[in-house]
């Protein structure tokens, strides 16, 4: 990998060449994979390389750096790739306290969903016991007052 090239690699630099889009197995057929794109330079592909994809570009911008650049440029992508997947623990660490407190909130609904069905169960036995009891007097009343018409 030693080569007398002293050119310092340039994180900023984008290729002077037009991109070779392949689809990729591992990639989906809506995710074009770049063969001449850089890991370096563009996310999506360093999103690839991370899923295991090594980018031809790469090995060729990797084969003319002397060891001590292509060790600061894989360093470099490694912070990257380090940082991409803090990135993602924290937002996956983030969705799931929403989905714990989501759960708690169901919980509590549910207790509660159980409160007033319980709550429901004994208006209904009241409103049964009333009903029962108005038929009663409204028995009583209407054969009083049949009474009371026959004298």
């Amino acid at each position: 990998m030693a080569s007398s090239s002293q050119n310092n690699f340039d994180l900023n630099a984008v290729p002077n060449v037009q991109p070779e889009i392949r689809h990729s197995s591992s990639l989906s057929q809506t995710d074009p994979f770049m063969t001449n794109a850089s890991v370096m330079l563009d996310d999506a592909v360093t999103a690839s390389v991370a899923r295991g994809i090594i980018s031809p570009q790469d090995e060729k911008l990797l084969a003319d750096r002397t060891d001590v650049e292509a060790i600061n440029d894989s360093m470099a992508l490694s912070i990257q790739c380090a940082s991409s997947v803090s990135n993602m623990a924290r937002r996956l660490q983030v969705r799931g306290n929403e989905v714990q407190e989501l759960r708690t909130q169901v919980l509590s609904l549910q207790r509660r969903n159980r409160g007033l069905q319980q709550e429901n169960k004994e208006l209904k036995k009241l409103v049964d016991l009333y009903a029962n009891d108005m038929r009663k007097k409204y028995s009583e009343l209407e054969m009083n007052t049949n009474r009371l018409q026959e004298q």
